[in-house]
């Protein structure tokens, strides 16, 4: 057992002596799967009126009085050392109030790296932040300017001037191979995973495919550009921010300073997009730091090409899949290696084989990752982290050896459906592929896909049709917690420090509450984003929806024995116990008598309390340790080629899902397709071009990095299986990155079919389907 599956049990364990006694999964499925009035319904986001209307604020719209503004300078050097820093001109330019440079930074301790699922860290980078001479990176923060408005922040910025020293930098990918590491562990999986002889058995199976295939760096680029404002008030931190990590956000900057978590308030109920890169990163750091060397409020918000510059992305990959069948195409060999970049300083592990280890029945495996070292901008979690380019390899060699045999690439995934977890050996707790391609290939009209390549055209164009499968582990974070206020007039309040990106998490959480405690929605509020609310996970690793969902199933059966205890001896639930009731009617009932029942607020009015309010904490997620539990997904895909240009034109994408409940099909489409769209982008268009001479980022704009436009997104189907996951929360598991799944190998896999040219490096670009 690898250290961090140590510390992930250990973590569990632990938990479980914080917890009460109520639900824990991996026991009685939840009552709520089969009982349920507003979960399942597709109920309008509860905040998209007022953000339509313009009345939500984000992190760059919140206004303080004597607010700084700032403008960052990076270095355009990759390894080496200042020599001179000359701010003069810049601290006499108009309007300018503090230069920050490592020269009048305070001294701080590291940034602690996000990871796994400890809770009390959210930084993307271990490096230190304006506390030396020494450049680690292209794009590494050198100064900071702030000024009374941007405008004359980013001209003072121009005004500075830099002298490196430069030293040889660690910037090829493949010259870094000779020295690449093997960890012992990825995430929370043992790295090296052996099984029986892969490579005897590749060797002597009746049909192979032994290939490489290279994915790209891939950037983030959120509608929202990342931004933090931090307000000192004596020795209290005030910081509204951008982050999908709350709670990790406030006791990461506490450790940085120096300070207690108690003095440190991080507020960030809307984000426009996150997908993994809104953790914390140098700007945070350098505008607590400037907020308090200027004692007034500090606001940095991040130029396009900064994100590029301090915020990490996807790593490039090199990965080898090589897959061995016997002659009926049971798979006898699954070897699945290679590289990616992660230096010492960065978080994510980029874990592409992850998805491997679940997909597919296997006589023998052979699995392992190689970190290579470079000098860059350290890389990070984005959508799918791993699954969304390993599936890429995956899945376009499972097609070729399809091809090879003469076999349908559906068939012959569901010839190799595990029954139980292929590595693991672990039960699946609820595996509904097998439902989930039928299905798909039923909707989309497999059957009039032709398997010679070039068969179909319409004139110049040549039409293919491919597929592919995904999966997403399940993952419920420990330490989500929830504060129900009940009220009077028979309201229910719910509070959590939980962050909304844009996926409807107040109203989801609205309509289980509502279900939950027996409401009608209009009768529920959801307050969240803020650090001084009963803490939660971090939006991440497609987890924070059953996170939290456990959590108020929790306080929903603490709530209940207070309210019988509260209700004392002159109500109809006068001798009842917490096991005895349920929430109904905007009241208890008893179980067994549906004729005791009272309501809240006659509860409340008797007990001469205006409202009355739990705060609990959600059971451990030993499920996770019980079972194996994947959202798996379908993706088939329908494209043209233009045999004149090669241009690429995707006709429509289906996207058949297996993720247990489906809370909000309204929002869950909304995901699906998101997803989707992302996925569009890594098989066709986006690229991190980065010079290997120079160790720079040359397209660190959206005019050069090409996300998909609207008339680069097709028809986009979205069907699910709908079947309840016993084991989880509502029966729900996470969506948010399943989406992106094995789109970009169901797209390389129709242009196949259309072309019949096997393309295995992303991104299918013009040049070479020519």
């Amino acid at each position: 057992m690898s250290k961090v599956q140590n510390v992930v049990i250990g973590s569990v364990r632990t938990a479980l002596r914080f917890v009460p006694s109520g639900w824990l999964p991996g026991g009685s499925p939840d009552p709520l799967i089969q009982r349920r009035v507003e979960v399942g319904r597709q109920t309008s986001r509860l905040d998209g009126p007022d953000k339509v209307r313009g009345d939500v604020r984000f992190a760059a719209e919140i206004p303080f009085e004597g607010l700084l503004y700032t403008a960052l300078v990076h270095s355009p050097v990759t390894r080496g050392r200042i020599t001179r820093v000359d701010t003069k001109a810049a601290e006499a330019a108009p309007g300018v109030a503090l230069v920050v440079t490592h020269e009048n930074m305070p001294r701080l301790r590291n940034p602690p790296l996000m990871g796994g699922l400890d809770m009390t860290a959210a930084s993307g980078s271990a490096l230190p932040i304006l506390q030396d001479k020494d450049i680690r990176y292209n794009g590494q923060v050198v100064a900071a300017v702030l000024a009374d408005s941007q405008e004359r922040a980013d001209h003072a910025a121009s005004l500075i001037e830099v002298e490196i020293a430069s030293q040889l930098a660690k910037t090829r990918f493949d010259d870094a191979k000779v020295s690449a590491t093997t960890p012992p562990s990825i995430l929370i999986d043992k790295n090296e995973l052996s099984i029986g002889n892969a490579g005897r058995e590749l060797g002597r199976a009746a049909h192979r495919v032994d290939n490489v295939y290279r994915t790209p760096g891939h950037n983030h680029n959120a509608l929202e550009l990342h931004t933090v404002t931090a307000f000192w008030e004596g020795e209290h931190l005030l910081v509204n921010d951008t982050t999908q990590a709350v709670v990790p956000t406030k006791l990461t900057l506490a450790k940085i300073f120096g300070i207690e978590a108690e003095k440190v308030r991080v507020i960030s109920p809307f984000v426009g997009g996150g997908f993994g890169a809104k953790g914390m990163w140098d700007h945070h750091v350098i505008a607590v730091a400037a907020a308090r060397l200027s004692g007034r409020p500090v606001r940095v918000t991040l130029t396009r090409e900064s994100v590029y510059r301090i915020v990490g992305g996807r790593s490039p990959t090199e990965q080898r899949v090589a897959i061995g069948a016997d002659a009926q195409g049971r798979f006898t060999a699954i070897l699945h290696t290679g590289y990616s970049v992660k230096p010492p300083y960065a978080s994510c592990p980029e874990p592409y084989t992850g998805g491997t280890r679940a997909a597919y029945a296997a006589r023998s495996f052979e699995i392992v990752q190689r970190h290579l070292d470079l000098d860059i901008v350290p890389n990070t979690f984005m959508r799918a982290p791993g699954e969304a380019i390993g599936t890429f390899a995956l899945e376009s060699a499972i097609d070729e050896l399809a091809h090879d045999m003469g076999m349908d690439p559906i068939a012959l995934r569901l010839l190799n459906q595990p029954e139980r977890h292929p590595t693991s050996g672990r039960p699946f707790s609820q595996h509904g592929l097998r439902q989930a391609f039928e299905d798909g290939a039923d909707r989309f009209s497999w059957g009039r896909r032709v398997a010679e390549p070039g068969t179909l055209s319409d004139g110049e164009w040549r039409i293919g049709i491919g597929c592919a499968a995904g999966s997403f582990p399940y993952a419920r974070m420990p330490g989500a917690n929830i504060r129900i206020t009940l009220r009077a007039d028979g309201s229910a309040v719910l509070a959590c420090s939980a962050q909304d990106m844009g996926m409807g998490t107040s109203t989801v959480q609205g309509q289980h509450a509502a279900d939950r405690l027996g409401l009608p929605m209009e009768k529920i509020s959801f307050e969240y984003g803020d650090s001084a609310f009963p803490a939660s996970p971090m939006a991440g690793g497609s987890s924070q929806t059953v996170s939290i969902a456990a959590a108020i199933a929790a306080g929903a059966e603490k709530l209940a024995g207070e309210l019988v205890r509260l209700a004392g001896n002159d109500s109809p639930l006068a001798g009842l116990r917490v096991g005895d009731v349920r929430f109904e009617d905007e009241g208890l009932v008893a179980v067994e008598d549906p004729k005791r029942w009272e309501s809240f607020v006659s509860i409340l009015t008797r007990a001469g309390r205006e409202e009355f309010a739990i705060t609990a904490a959600a059971s451990a997620p030993l499920e996770m340790l019980k079972y194996a539990m994947h959202s798996s997904c379908a993706v088939f895909c329908e494209l043209r080629v233009s045999s004149v240009t090669g241009e690429v034109r995707i006709d429509r994408i289906l996207g058949s899902y297996d993720c247990g409940t489906i809370l909000n099909p309204k929002t869950a489409t909304s995901q699906f397709r998101g997803g989707i769209i992302m996925g569009i982008g890594a098989a066709l268009t986006e690229e991190t071009d980065f010079d290997e001479r120079s160790g720079r980022i040359m397209n660190a704009t959206l005019a050069d990095y090409h996300v998909p436009a609207h008339l680069d997104v097709p028809q986009i189907d979205v069907i699910w299986t709908g079947i309840p996951d016993p084991r989880a929360p509502l029966g729900a598991r996470g969506i948010g990155e399943i989406g992106i799944t094995g789109v970009a190998a169901a797209i390389a896999n129709a242009i196949f079919n259309a072309t019949g040219k096997r393309v295995r490096d992303l991104p299918i670009t013009l040049d070479k389907l020519l």
